[in-house]
């Protein structure tokens, strides 16, 4: 009897540990091989439906459901291949991004194939399986550097699940209307704030920039004049790791366009969330 529930024990406690175990950044990436698998096997529109959350949208330029948008079309010509160099996962693991470059060819030439980047937001469903929620892209000319990897799991300790599956989304979209208000005064400063100091940050005809010193520049060297609105926001329940996204009207020396903007954040020791990713996607596609 001693016997029997000194190994129920056992179990237990090594299942409790097992469970507040935090999840691995392998999750996502092995999410996006997949993905990358299924469009290089079956076709693009295939492959997007095939990891579709059902809520998830891409922007085509404007924001529209992925499983709207690819089911309503026969079949996307071309191939797309993508190479994920940034990963991060939330420690319950029920959010995650993966982001790097992208080729895509309609045709045999090599004068056919387009360049850029892509950035990919992925929530877990009712079985735990993470889904595409959020993707988009900018277009650059081929690169130069291959970009570095970097993949982390997150440190952050492992929550008890919530009824919300993404409550605390009011706090970030506080926090993105706060940094859309700190633009208006001055982008240096407000990005000196918030960007993390291993962010990275893609623009419409720019390789990914890596680091606030290189933003920085780019802002400075451009005359850039961002002003922003926050239209939505998201939390993993572990609360360390987070999305906003929204509209943004950016002047470029004298040339003035609008984008949509999707930024990552991740919550430091001091518990202050900063940028460690933001995509501006042109609106006038």
């Amino acid at each position: 009897m001693k016997k029997a529930l000194l190994a129920t024990l056992i179990f237990s406690y090594s299942a409790m540990a097992l469970a507040q175990t935090a999840a691995k950044v392998s999750k996502v990436t092995e999410a996006e091989t997949n993905f990358n698998k299924v469009t290089a096997a079956k076709g693009i529109k295939d492959g997007f439906l095939a990891v579709a959350d059902a809520e998830g949208f891409v922007f085509k330029p404007n924001p529209v459901k992925i499983t709207n948008f690819y089911a309503s079309m026969e079949k996307q010509p071309g191939t797309l291949k993508q190479e994920a160099k940034y990963a991060r996962i939330s420690a319950n693991g029920d959010l995650a991004f993966t982001a790097g470059p992208y080729t895509y060819q309609n045709g045999k030439s090599e004068d056919d194939k387009v360049y850029g980047d892509y950035v990919s937001v992925w929530r877990t469903d009712a079985s735990n399986k993470l889904k595409l929620y959020i993707y988009l892209g900018i277009q650059h000319p081929e690169p130069v550097e291959k970009q570095l990897t970097d993949f982390k799991d997150s440190d952050a300790k492992v929550v008890k699940e919530s009824k919300d599956p993404f409550a605390g989304q009011t706090i970030i979209a506080n926090t993105d209307k706060t940094l859309n208000i700190a633009l208006t005064k001055s982008e240096m400063a407000a990005y000196k704030e918030f960007l993390s100091p291993e962010g990275r940050y893609y623009f419409p005809g720019f390789e990914a920039m890596t680091g606030t010193d290189q933003v920085l520049k780019f802002i400075n060297n451009n005359a850039i004049n961002i002003a922003a609105e926050n239209t939505g926001a998201g939390r993993s329940t572990s609360g360390d790791l987070a999305y906003s996204y929204g509209k943004a009207t950016i002047k470029k020396g004298n040339m003035v366009n609008h984008y949509h903007y999707v930024r990552i954040w991740e919550v430091d020791a001091a518990a202050k969330w900063n940028i460690i990713l933001e995509v501006f996607s042109p609106v006038e596609n």
